[in-house]
């Protein structure tokens, strides 16, 4: 078995040089800045370590400083892990913001200072020191990780394996010998917790079959 070797992240910030102060900045916005940015305000927005009333950049700012709930709830409906690509997610996203404008009036723009910024990320990997052989020890660096590697192998794992199973439900299938276990995390609602609330449900499931375990013995 090989064992799991945990990383963790951080992302550097950078400005993609666009802003938008209505919808239809936005709508034109979303469909000209790069894959790196729509990725940032969608995919990473898990990294902010805590959950919004929406479930990503778009729709948070639709909501919050346009006061379009409606668009918001449609855009934060929008779930980028069914996706498998980003130019696919952005195409939906376009979609959504087109509907929205053919059936209802253009709202007031923002108000100024509160205008969407467009921005872009870098992500850097680097090693923790940790490695987990067995069940056991996965299960007791989950508590003492850093966030950045929860959502890491948690959030950005599903992407790297071309938008299949995060990194930990993968490892428990292939490597542990664990399908069921690996099932159950990979069906965890990313948008229902903070990256500590996963966290902490992550090690309730695999605490309860490492102690089923150990009374079967």
């Amino acid at each position: 078995m090989n064992p799991f070797v945990f990383k963790q992240c951080t992302n550097v910030l950078k400005s993609a040089q666009r802003k938008a102060g209505t919808i239809g900045e936005l709508l034109q916005g979303i469909t000209e800045v790069s894959e790196a940015s729509i990725f940032h305000h969608t995919y990473q927005y898990f990294l902010k370590g805590h959950v919004l009333e929406y479930t990503n950049d778009f729709a948070q700012w639709v909501g919050e400083s346009l006061e379009e709930h409606t668009l918001a709830e449609h855009l934060s409906g929008v779930d980028p892990y069914d996706f498998s690509s980003v130019e696919l997610l952005r195409e939906t996203l376009t979609a959504v913001v087109r509907d929205y404008l053919s059936r209802f009036p253009q709202p007031r723009p923002a108000l100024r200072g509160n205008e969407f910024s467009f921005n872009e990320s870098v992500t850097i990997v680097f090693p923790t020191g940790i490695v987990a052989h067995n069940l056991a020890e996965f299960l007791q660096a989950l508590r003492y990780i850093d966030g950045s590697s929860i959502y890491y192998h948690f959030y950005e794992g599903r992407i790297h394996g071309v938008f299949g199973p995060d990194d930990f439900s993968q490892w428990l299938k292939d490597q542990a010998g664990e399908p069921e276990l690996a099932g159950k995390l990979r069906h965890l609602d990313p948008f229902m917790y903070d990256i500590e609330g996963l966290r902490k449900l992550i090690i309730h499931v695999v605490e309860h079959k490492v102690q089923t375990d150990m009374e079967t013995l």
